[in-house]
């Protein structure tokens, strides 16, 4: 028998490192640092995680606990339930007018985040080159790392209210340029683009022969005017992937329930991938979404009231205390510049949390055009901003 010390012994000769390169070079997520970070304090005011402080609204709920009374717990189709693909197209195209086949170019996934991963490494090879708005969203540039691709950061500036504009875009395209991943209403910026500012992008986009990955989890989160689609563009419907899900529009995040739509080709090829890591999203979450699509809009329009009231409750809060924010367009998010306090944007944050009890997230981990500003979501209630804008007033008085 081989005793413990023996165990020990052999396992202490072991040389080869078992962790991929991949896995080594891509960074833990800056966000979650903070907002455990929060976790572990008391009288912390968190505006750092995006998400609704709504709950579910409870018939959406409920649709899901009578699916598994009655027994609808076993899998569905590997696209998702067709009856929730159909009421999904019909959504698509009575609010935003895109026409997707419920039966062919759409894909129900668990979230958006595996509809973006899985969608990545079914269209790049190695060498290829993906273009990523900067800043956005912490796991695209990781996502194009572990597929096996170079992930090419192109800058959204505050000075174009954090659009993304053809000029740039131009700048930044190479022989090697394949795909462009859009994040709009933005996250961390609440950028939002135009439809002129979408066809300027799509004449780039068909000169270059561009894929474009168009994130849209925000876009029911449109406080001017009404969201465009990025596939509803003349000539970009067949070069688009549009991913979104029912997580921020209904509150519904624990569900993680998304969708993805694309032309036949790519939805097939993104299946494959689709089957062998997830198979079919949760049953009972896409009964519940297939609630809230055919009865959720009432609630859905009441939360993006209230989001629009606190954003303006916020933001003007921001800039009457020295924090120059622009007015955020979409999303639920603030990205006001601390470039004034002396502070980088990780001081910022770390002082913030441990001297005033409030919790936001340092621009910089967005991307370099975050650099010297911190995300802050307004998705807390209007007391709690209040609050949050007293005390960061008061941290900034205290600084030398």
């Amino acid at each position: 028998m081989k005793t413990d010390n023996a165990c020990h012994s052999r396992s202490d000769q072991r040389k080869r490192d078992f962790v991929s390169e991949r896995a080594k070079v891509i960074p833990p997520s800056g966000i979650r640092r903070f907002f455990d970070l929060a976790g572990q304090m008391e009288d912390v005011i968190s505006l750092g995680v995006g998400e609704p402080d709504y709950s579910t609204p409870w018939h959406i709920c409920d649709a899901a606990i009578t699916s598994i009374e009655q027994g609808h717990t076993a899998y569905t189709s590997n696209t998702g339930m067709e009856s929730l693909r159909r009421e999904l197209a019909r959504f698509l195209r009575d609010r935003y007018q895109v026409e997707y086949n419920p039966m062919s170019e759409m894909i129900i996934t668990t979230g958006v985040s595996e509809g973006l991963d899985i969608v990545i490494r079914a269209v790049t090879n190695p060498g290829d080159e993906v273009l990523v708005i900067d800043p956005s969203y912490v796991s695209y540039a990781p996502c194009v790392t572990m597929a096996g691709g170079t992930p090419v950061p192109v800058p959204c500036t505050e000075k174009n209210r954090f659009r993304l504009t053809a000029d740039v875009l131009m700048e930044h395209i190479t022989p090697q340029s394949k795909a462009l991943i859009l994040n709009f209403p933005n996250n961390p910026t609440g950028g939002v683009m135009r439809r002129e500012d979408l066809e300027a992008i799509a004449d780039v986009a068909i000169d270059h022969d561009l894929l474009l990955l168009s994130d849209e989890v925000y876009a029911e989160l449109t406080y001017e005017g009404h969201h465009t689609a990025t596939a509803s563009i003349e000539g970009l419907w067949d070069r688009t992937i549009t991913l979104s899900g029912f997580s921020k529009a209904f509150a519904m995040t624990g569900w993680r329930l998304g969708y993805l739509c694309a032309p036949p080709d790519i939805t097939a090829a993104t299946l494959k991938i689709h089957q062998y890591v997830m198979l079919s999203a949760p049953t009972m979450s896409q009964y519940a979404a297939l609630e809230a699509l055919k009865n959720g809009e009432e609630a859905m329009r009441e939360m993006v009231r209230e989001y629009h009231l606190r954003r303006n409750l916020f933001v003007d809060g921001l800039n009457r205390i020295g924090l120059s924010c622009h007015t955020p367009e979409g999303a639920f998010y603030a990205f006001p510049s601390v470039k004034g306090t002396g502070l980088t944007d990780y001081e910022f944050a770390e002082r913030l949390i441990t001297e005033a009890g409030v919790a936001v997230v340092p621009g910089s981990v967005f991307g370099n055009n975050g650099i010297g500003h911190v995300r802050c979501s307004y998705a807390v209630s209007r007391q709690e901003l209040t609050e949050a804008i007293r005390r960061m007033d008061e941290f900034i008085r205290s600084l030398p």
